[in-house]
């Protein structure tokens, strides 16, 4: 690889190293990146064929082709010439870990915000913008590093199968944006990776959380802050009408313990909706479903629209599908489908795929504005698979030919509008549970290696 251009936060489009990738700076710019590497004390002193800069935008280009190894993903961001050798695998592994999570992390946190104004399709709602918060696991490869790091998950029979990675994330729902997200290990409860994003929330936000998330004394801290939320709670929660209200729903009290409850002390006045379900067809029916609100004003707010608000909610999942399913799916062809063998670079690759899934729902919000379509309407799958055969085609010689290949790509995604949501079941099940194969156990793992060929094992039998 030549040295040309190599030195960091070079400005030149002609000098670009990796100018495959020049369409990411419509939306991360070469500014935010030098201020990651210079804020995380990154920057390369001496030039380098692998600096922190080119290693960012492949650790971020990684993110988008993440069916590709490393070496790979470095020959679809670069248009190699004859005379040029790409790096091998063991340099682009040693710059990766050289670089570290702590620029992408940083990056992370400054480049992806809220896209959606009042006028966006489906993501505000009485001047309230719908957010929410939800956890998910990833399994990591299973490696000592990784096993110390994260844990296993533990049952009747056993550890299990990998280690796995907990994700907290706060999403902007109309929009799709993972607005902050917070790593921890399977060890890690959801609740408390969760209250480290509080500080992510924006202003202007309705939370919307499941009832895994409730707990009084979360409410007491964030209705305290005047945040506004709608939560889904147990069916164990005892919550006595002090008042009832013209839409059906009531007032009620919260409390830290039953004692405080009998004593009637240390209560937070709180608005309870709850309904039931008539339609035999439907997951639920004849169950009460109860959510908990701050918003006490049943005309400003009426019951009936905040439990259909509710629904938004499950816009989380389909980002957890986007993410998991199609923009990486390895997972689906086995369970280990990060990458990294270590804890560092499983951190790195989570902020990396978070950063990359920004990039496409921002190309997918300026696709929509136009039109003012719901950007639920355009297909994730379809404009993600455009992105990735487009971006290697994108010219970077001057910024006229980078404008028209940008205004290409948002028309193209914007033809990739899909049916609206259906009516649907869905009931909570899934299709295979247990495996005839025997589990495999700690003695299994970290075997080691073999002394002997195949051929000097052999002995004939006479």
């Amino acid at each position: 690889m030549r040295e040309q251009g190599c030195s960091a936060f070079s400005t030149d489009e002609s000098n670009r190293i990796l100018d495959r990738l020049a369409g990411l700076e419509k939306v991360i710019t070469p500014d935010l990146l030098k201020q990651a590497l210079v804020a995380t004390n990154r920057v390369n002193p001496h030039r380098c064929k692998l600096n922190n800069e080119v290693m960012l935008w492949v650790v971020l280009a990684m993110g988008l082709f993440t069916t590709l190894p490393i070496r790979q993903v470095f020959k679809h961001a670069r248009r190699m010439r004859r005379e040029e050798h790409s790096p091998p695998r063991s340099s682009l592994c040693e710059a990766r870990k050289r670089l570290g999570v702590e620029p992408v992390k940083y990056l992370h946190e400054h480049v992806v915000r809220p896209l959606a104004t009042p006028e966006t399709p489906g993501a505000f709602w009485r001047g309230l913008r719908w957010v929410g918060i939800d956890a998910s696991v990833y399994d990591a490869p299973d490696s000592p590093a990784n096993a110390a790091a994260f844990a296993r998950a533990s049952g009747p029979r056993g550890g299990g199968a990998f280690p796995q990675v907990r994700k907290a994330s706060l999403v902007e729902l109309g929009t799709h944006v993972e607005l902050a997200i917070e790593i921890g290990g399977w060890q890690d409860a959801e609740q408390t990776l969760a209250r480290k994003l509080w500080d992510r929330l924006p202003a202007d936000s309705l939370l919307l959380e499941d009832r895994g998330f409730f707990s009084y004394d979360d409410w007491k801290t964030l209705d305290g802050r005047g945040q506004k939320m709608l939560v889904r709670i147990k069916s164990h929660m005892v919550l006595k009408p002090t008042q009832r209200l013209t839409d059906g729903s009531y007032l009620a009290k919260i409390y830290p313990s039953s004692y405080d409850r009998d004593k009637d002390r240390n209560g937070i006045v709180v608005r309870v909706i709850a309904y039931t379900l008539d339609d035999p067809q439907r997951t639920g029916h004849q169950e009460e479903h109860r959510f908990l609100t701050n918003l006490l004003d049943e005309t400003a707010y009426p019951a009936m629209e905040l439990i259909v608000g509710y629904h938004e909610r499950w816009e989380h999942e389909g980002v957890y599908d986007e993410q998991k399913t199609h923009q990486d799916p390895r997972r689906a062809e086995k369970p280990a489908h990060l990458r990294s063998e270590t804890p560092e670079g499983v951190r790195q690759e989570m902020y990396a795929l978070s950063l990359a899934h920004f990039v496409i729902r921002s190309l997918m919000f300026e696709a929509a504005r136009p039109d003012n379509l719901d950007v639920d309407r355009l297909s994730f799958v379809g404009c993600f698979r455009i992105l990735q055969c487009r971006l290697p085609e994108c010219p970077s010689t001057t910024a006229q030919a980078l404008d028209a290949w940008y205004e290409d790509l948002l028309w193209e995604m914007r033809q990739e509008v899909i049916e609206g949501r259906r009516n649907r079941i869905n009931p909570r099940v899934i299709k295979r549970k247990m495996s005839k194969w025997p589990k495999k156990r700690p003695k299994h793992r970290n075997l080691p290696q073999l002394t002997k060929t195949f051929p000097e094992t052999v002995v004939m039998n006479l």
